[in-house]
């Protein structure tokens, strides 16, 4: 056990153990917690940041217990100012580097326009690329692009850079009346991708 984890399982008191204590049967629930439904007082902020790679740390120290990593991510939500980890009874702010999640595994079924594509995430949530869950492709400070997923209730995922090149082979420039442009489809949506500067 790292010393961030004896912190969680330490101090009754701190808001870490409270969150993982009100937590406890949640984590037992199927399905993800309506976290969107709950709307408890803030508690201010705990320290706790989710960094570019997708781990997790708590002081300082990376949470070792993937366990613990997912339970907390069931509860994550992005309210306009800030992330939060929300319980029936609480609410804590943690920081995010950039997105939450990383998408770290992908699922191809067909060809073409009518493809299916589908995503696990470092959390092992699973998600199918659809109107609910598109693709998104910001141009990064290099010169390339950052291709995203939605995975629920404004948390994105950042794809990692081996599956990003897998589905960048799968794009195509289609010919349209607009000119097209290079991008993927994914079950009859067309997702553009920007331009990429040659380096």
């Amino acid at each position: 056990m790292n010393e961030a984890e004896r912190q969680l399982a330490g101090d009754p008191a701190g808001a870490l153990d409270r969150l993982s204590a009100a937590l406890g049967e949640i984590g037992r629930r199927r399905g993800p917690p309506p976290v969107e439904r709950w709307n408890p007082p803030f508690c201010g902020d705990l320290d706790m940041r989710i960094v570019g790679d997708g781990t997790w740390f708590y002081m300082g120290t990376p949470i070792g217990r993937p366990a613990l990593v997912k339970l907390f991510a069931s509860v994550l939500r992005k309210d306009p100012e800030r992330y939060v980890l929300v319980t029936p009874v609480e609410r804590v702010g943690i920081a995010v580097d950039d997105v939450p999640f990383l998408a770290v595994e992908m699922a191809v079924d067909g060809d073409g326009r009518d493809r299916t594509v589908a995503f696990r995430t470092n959390v092992d949530d699973l998600v199918e690329v659809g109107p609910d869950h598109p693709l998104r492709f910001d141009a990064d400070e290099g010169g390339g692009v950052k291709p995203y997923l939605l995975v629920r209730g404004g948390l994105w995922a950042r794809l990692t850079r081996a599956l990003t090149y897998d589905l960048i082979e799968l794009g195509e420039e289609p010919a349209t009346a607009e000119g097209g442009g290079f991008g993927v489809y994914v079950q009859g949506t067309f997702y553009p991708v920007p331009s990429v500067e040659a380096s």
